[in-house]
Order: structure tokens, then sequence, then C-alpha cells
């Protein structure tokens, strides 16, 4: 292993992407130093300044305008505003000679080979020796990079292919040259997996590597077959999304998010390199050729495959190029996949449909299916990986290979050759000798079919996987809401699983039986699990349903269980982790903020947001957010009592929510010792660490204290604001009455500014807060809107 670490990096080249990847290394704390070329000539604003051409402020120009870009962008590459601190701005000429202080130089310019060999010349002449070298370039060689470099340079030279945008993405294709030392293959797929958060994926140094050769070939197929069967825009994009597994934006959508321009390079990146069949598939199509001369480019040029015409999304109809009312491919075969249960059953069903949906998918799939196989060698050495790319880098639900397993490998094979399609020889090697999946599970473990036998399915060990933990170990006990699952090592994990894990009286039920089994046999409990969200909050249909039948008396139960619940969460006599991601909103913070330990996500949306529902947080979430708002004050250093309650106030009223597990800490529903786990897939694991630490660290049952309130005379400075925003026509009526009992329940009612209050008393305060705002009638009317129309209603 190298033996040292990644303390500080440059980025060369400051566009969207480089600027991205260094937003990204600043989000994950390593100072990054983002260069750029000199300016030739001043801007207006400049002259106006007297500023010439040698300035530094002028020469730095381009990289201190892409850092500041960083702000506006969305989504946002930053996880902190704070984090923009982490990198510096410079240029190419004057600030190579400070990569002699750096460990990781990153290439992103212009897509150039003779570009990108002038600035590794320069690189290779000031950097430190033993500095990883990578290239960011999406199509052009990493081997033919290399010529001509230093022996140190080449040792530890190699393409690192981050996906756009880096903060999100997941994908990193790591890319090896015949010099790249195994020494630092090894180091940057481990870097990249525990460090950068990053899915890695070996590949081969071909025309687009793995994941953008593959998807670019998809991409062109689907529209070369809408244009043979006479399909439109919208009808593809109705089945490509979701229903098979494929992000919501399906095919069109993407390439409007993409932009036509930047898929028509990477296309023509292929086209240029390749032969016959190939060839003719990578050609960019006549009709898109017109569209990249017209402009329309997609979402950044504001329009191209759709257009939005006030409310209404219009598609383009290729034969004309006019923009035409959007229309969706409803078929016998896409209404029954409605009612089959799982991506891999759905896509069996629609493939081998006898109608316009199920030829256009066949004629879609089966042709990247057998692509995929022929490359196998070509562009990486497993299946695993080429599955692993395209669901990291495209958000495709299942790879090639999973996706050929699950419509069946015999039977598509049979239909694939009476298409005339070539079937790869070792596939047909495969089912010869009697192997008719990709994948296999033996004894709870995956291995995947290569040269001729079954091998492990290898993974990093802190990417722990439920479903296969389940059913290795099975269940200490489940109900329709959560399963409390053995995790190993005496850490037990509750798992939510309701429909978008919505906490009800089952969840409930479950957080009281995993607190009693673990208190007896285990060392902790994690709060997790691997959905699309961690929690959307507590189950509002069931809520307004009791609401407006008037059983506030049920409703005053269920509240108060949800209460009794999160303080033996709370006051639990071993340690509660909880792992937020996604998604972390109302009941779902609540759950986490009376945790032992927080254990978030890099990318964790969390807030109280039941006023956007008429109500406020019911199940201590007013109590717990100010209380970790006052345990973040230091100790024996006087503060400013109201001060916290006004943040406090403010954080609720205006339904906050975090746009990172970084913003959390900032509104402090996290605290200095809660965590942020920068890989997704490590959370889990970094989770059962966190309750192993505090168990070897003789965890002792929190006591409880006290909690000081502003009082009377608080609930009075907390008001001003929302009144003066009442009266100025910014807020409703309702909105007011929200904001007053909000501001009731976090002043501690009509008590003395001061005055030490038990929380129980201020449990109370909350719940009968709760249970008189719906009753409301309005309330009721944003619940409802809220379930019909996904969005906050003002009345």
């Amino acid at each position: 292993m190298l033996n040292h670490l990644i303390k500080k990096a440059a980025v060369l080249g400051s566009g969207v992407m480089g600027s991205g990847i260094a937003a990204h290394l600043a989000n994950i704390g390593i100072p990054t130093l983002l260069l750029d070329i000199v300016p030739r000539e001043l801007t207006d604003d400049e002259i106006a300044k007297g500023l010439t051409l040698e300035d530094k402020q002028v020469r730095n120009r381009i990289s201190s305008q892409s850092i500041q870009k960083l702000l506006k962008q969305k989504p946002a590459p930053l996880a902190s505003k704070k984090n923009l601190a982490l990198i510096e701005a410079g240029n190419l000429e004057d600030d190579l000679v400070q990569l002699k202080d750096v460990d990781w130089v990153i290439e992103v310019v212009v897509e150039n080979l003779s570009v990108k060999k002038q600035v590794f010349e320069k690189v290779d002449h000031y950097r430190k020796p033993g500095s990883i070298i990578s290239s960011n370039t999406s199509g052009i060689s990493v081997e033919a990079m290399a010529e001509g470099r230093s022996e140190d340079f080449k040792k530890y030279f190699l393409g690192t292919h981050f996906f756009n945008p880096p903060r999100y993405l997941k994908l990193l294709e790591v890319i090896p040259t015949q010099y790249t030392s195994e020494e630092v293959i090894s180091f940057m797929k481990i870097f990249g997996e525990d460090v950068l958060g990053k899915g890695v994926v070996l590949a081969k140094d071909t025309p687009n590597f793995i994941a953008n050769r593959i998807g670019t070939y998809g991409l062109l197929i689907t529209v070369q077959e809408m244009l043979k069967g006479g399909y439109s825009v919208g009808e593809v994009d109705s089945v490509t999304g979701p229903i098979v597994g494929r992000p919501s934006s399906a095919t069109f959508r993407t390439l409007d998010v993409v932009g036509l321009d930047t898929f028509a390079h990477v296309a023509g990146n292929v086209h240029e390199k390749v032969s016959g069949k190939e060839k003719e598939v990578f050609e960019v199509p006549a009709f898109m050729i017109t569209m990249l001369e017209k402009g329309w480019l997609g979402s950044k040029s504001g329009q191209g495959f759709f257009l939005k015409k006030g409310k209404e999304i219009l598609e383009l109809d290729p034969g004309t190029l006019e923009y035409i009312p959007r229309k969706k491919l409803s078929t016998a075969a896409t209404e029954m996949s409605k009612q089959v249960k799982g991506t891999a059953n759905k896509l069996k069903a629609l493939v081998y449909a006898d109608d316009r949906a199920g030829e256009l998918l066949w004629n879609i799939f089966s042709p990247v299916l057998v692509y995929s196989a022929q490359l196998l060698g070509e562009i990486a050495d497993t299946v695993v990986d080429i599955d692993r790319a395209m669901k990291w880098g495209f958000g495709w639900e299942m790879g090639p290979f999973e996706t050929w397993d699950a419509i069946g490998v015999e039977k598509s094979v049979e239909k694939m050759k009476e298409n005339g399609l070539e079937i790869p020889a070792w596939v047909t090697e495969m089912l010869t000798k009697g192997h008719t999946s990709f994948y296999i599970e033996e004894n709870g473990k995956q291995f995947f079919f290569n040269n001729g036998e079954y091998r492990l399915v290898e993974s990093n060990p802190k990417a722990i996987d439920l479903k296969k933990i389940k059913k290795q170990k099975g269940v200490i006990k489940k109900n329709g809401g959560a399963s409390l699952i053995d995790l190993g090592d005496g850490v037990a994990l509750l798992e939510f699983h309701s429909q978008n894990n919505a906490i009800g009286l089952d969840i409930i039920q479950m957080i009281n039986f995993a607190i009693d089994e673990v208190e007896k046999n285990y060392k902790g409990l994690v709060i997790g699990n691997q959905g699309k969200n961690f929690c959307v909050g507590a189950n509002l249909a069931m809520m307004l349903m009791e609401a407006q039948d008037d059983n506030i008396y049920e409703l005053e139960m269920v509240v108060r269980q949800f209460q009794n619940a999160m303080m033996k969460v709370k006051y639990s006599a071993k340690p509660v982790v909880a792992a937020p991601f996604g998604m972390t909103l109302g009941g779902g913070a609540e759950v986490c903020l009376p945790a032992a330990h927080i254990q978030a996500s890099t990318e964790t949306y969390m807030g109280l947001v039941e006023v956007g529902v008429g109500l406020l947080p019911g199940g201590g979430g007013n109590k717990e957010l100010y209380i970790k708002h006052l345990e973040g004050m230091p100790n024996g250093v006087p503060f400013d009592l109201q001060a916290v309650a006004n943040r406090v106030f403010e954080t609720i009223a205006m339904a906050k929510v975090s746009t990172s597990g970084a913003e959390a800490r900032e509104n402090n529903f996290l605290g200095l010792a809660d965590g942020i786990s920068v890989n997704g897939d490590h959370q889990l694991y970094d989770a059962k660490q966190a309750v192993l630490a505090l168990h070897q660290q003789g965890y002792v049952q929190k006591a409880r204290k006290k909690v000081p309130v502003v009082g009377e005379t608080g609930y009075a400075t907390l008001l001003l604001g929302a009144q003066s925003m009442f009266l100025s026509g910014y807020i409703s009526e309702h909105d007011l009455k929200i904001a007053k009992k909000v501001a009731y329940v976090i002043a501690g009612g009509k008590v003395p500014y001061g005055t030490e209050v038990d929380e129980q008393y201020l449990l109370d305060l909350e719940r009968e807060a709760f249970l008189s705002l719906i009753r409301e009638g309005k309330t009721q009317q944003r619940m409802q809107h809220m379930l019909v129309k996904g969005k906050p209603l003002r009345n």
C-alpha cells in the first residue's frame, strides 16, 4: 500500500467537470488547488478597475469565476457553502510550482491529446515523486497520454473517470496503463470507495471505457428502434424508465439533461475508432444533427426532445421537428406489468409481450445484452464490473447480465438467434455446459460466471447488504412495518420497510420490541435501512382518516405511543445509533434526534416539515431539536437562551430541510460528535462500528435532566416575526395559528423565563398542540392536498 495519504489535491481545468471534482474533494475535506489557463485579454470590468494582464486577480480569473459558480449551480456541487474555503484558485503558468506539495493531480482540460500531453509534460517537471497523476478523460487513450513521460510519472499515472455531477453520481472508472503500478491501482480502488465514497470499477483503455460505451450504444439503439417502429419520443420514454428499472428520466429526458452536444461528442469517440455494424450504430441520426445545428441541446438551451410551454410539456416529432403534445405508450403488457411485483418480473413480462411495447423493449434490450457480452474482455474483465458500471453510472437497477438472468438466458438466446443476432461464443459455451445464468447464489453468497467457472463476487467488506444478511441469518422478529435483524458482533438492526418507510403503529411496536430485545441480548442497536429514503415521516393518510372521523382519542394514543417510543430510544440502557440517508423528514428526523449517535449519509435531507401540512412535530421533535441546540453550547460560557429558542423556532416554522449531511450539522440536527458517511454503501457498517465503539467505551444510559426554557416573555418574542409576516401578507391566518402553537411549545408555555422544566411537560405541550391543529379543517385540507398532489397547500 502507498505510504502516504492524499492530503492535498490539484485539479487542472476548471470547467463544469473540473470544478465539480474540486467541489467533491472539498466536500470530503481535501484542500484543492484549481488551475486554469491565463486569460489573453481584459474584461471591461477589469479595465475599469485599472487592472492589467499581469495582475494575479486577472491571471486567476477563469478558475476564480468557476469557484464562485459552484455556489449557484443546481444541483449544488458543494455539500456546504463553507467547503468553498478549501478550494484555492490559480493558473497553469504561475502555480504549477505548487504541485510539489500535492499528493494527487487530476487533469480535466480540453479533450485533445496534444493539449493533454503538453500539460503532462509540465506536470512531470513540477510534481513530487510518488504523487498520483490521473486524467478524467472520457474518450482519449490513457496509454497515449503517458508516452514520453518519466518512469516515476508512468508508474503513478492512470485514468480516473468521474461521472457528472461528481458529488451525486456513484461511478468512478479507474483505467490503468501497462505502466501503472499494481500498488497504485489497489490504492485508488480503496481510496475511491472509502474516502471518495464512489463505486469503483476497473476499466480497460478503450473508447468511452465501460458505462459510456454501453450506455451510448443503448441510447442510439433506442433512437433507431423509435424511428424504425414509428414510435414517438414520449412513447419511448414512458416504457424505458422505472417500469424497466431505469431512472425516471428514461431515454430522451436523459439526453436533454446530459446535453445533445455532449452526447454526440461521446458517440463520436467510438464512431471514429470502430468499424462495421458497430460503427453504423454509433452514427448520430440525421434529425439529431439538425437539432444540434439549431442549438436544441436540451435543458441547457431551453429545448431539446422536450419543450415546456407554460404548464404543458411537448415532445419533438423527429419527422417534422415540430413540438406536439406528449404521448404515452399504453398496451395490454404495460397495464399488466403494473400488477406484477419486482423489476425482474415486470421486465420478463414486458420483453416477451406480443404488442407494441413488448416489441420495442425486446428490440432495445436484446442487442444491448449481446453487445455487452461481446465486449467482455475488451472493456472489462468481468460481468460484475460491467453490471456495476451501468448501475452506478447510468442508474440502472440491474446491469446487462443481471437483466439477462432476469428474462431467462436460455429462452432469450433462442429468440435472439431467431432474430439473427450473433451470440458470443462464451455465452453459448456457458449454456452448453448446463449453466443457465451469469450469477448463482449458494449459502447466501453470490458467484458469477467467468472463464468457464463460477467465481465469488467480491465486494468491499464495509458494504453491508441487508437482503443477504436476512437470507443468511433470518430475522429476529418482523411485522408489516419493520424487521429486527442480527447484524453480527452483538449488534442488532431495526429496518423500516412500510410504504415510503412511513411510521405507523407497526413501526412503533417494533421500536419498543427492539429496545427491549437489545437491552437483554445485544451490545446496541442500529436504526437504518436500504430503501429509497430513510423515512418520509408519519403515516399521513392514517392520521387524516382518524382526524376526519374525529377519532381524537385514537390519535392521542398513537402520538403518545410515538413519544414514549422516542423516549425509550433516548434512555435505552444500550446505545442506539440512527443511520439516516436521503429524505429523513418529520417523524424520520424525530427517530434520529434522541439516538445516542447519528451516523448520517453525505446525502441526508433532514428536516421537521410538519408545518407544511398544517401541523407541528408531535413525536418529540420540537423538544429534541431544542435540546440538541442547547447541547451544542459551550459548557460554562453564558449564552442567550432566547437566541437558541429563536433559531429552533425558525427551523421548525419554516420547515427547513438540509440539502446534505453537512448542512444537517449546520442546522443542529447533527451534533459535532455525530458522523457522516461519504459512501452510502458503507453507512450501516459505520453505524455498527459506532455502536461497538460506544459499547467498548462503557456506554452509560443517559440521565434525565431538566430543560431551561424562555417561557412567557420568550413566547412573545418568538411571535413578533410571525405577526409582522402576517400583517405584511406573507403568511395566512392559519400559518399564524400554527406559528403560535410552535412558539408556545418551544417557549415551554406560560412559565417565567429561564424556568427548568421536565421533558414530559414539553412532550405534553407538544401533543396537545398537535391534536388541536389536526382538528382544524384547514389543516385537514393541507394534509389532503399533500397526499393527493404531493406538494403543500397555502390556505
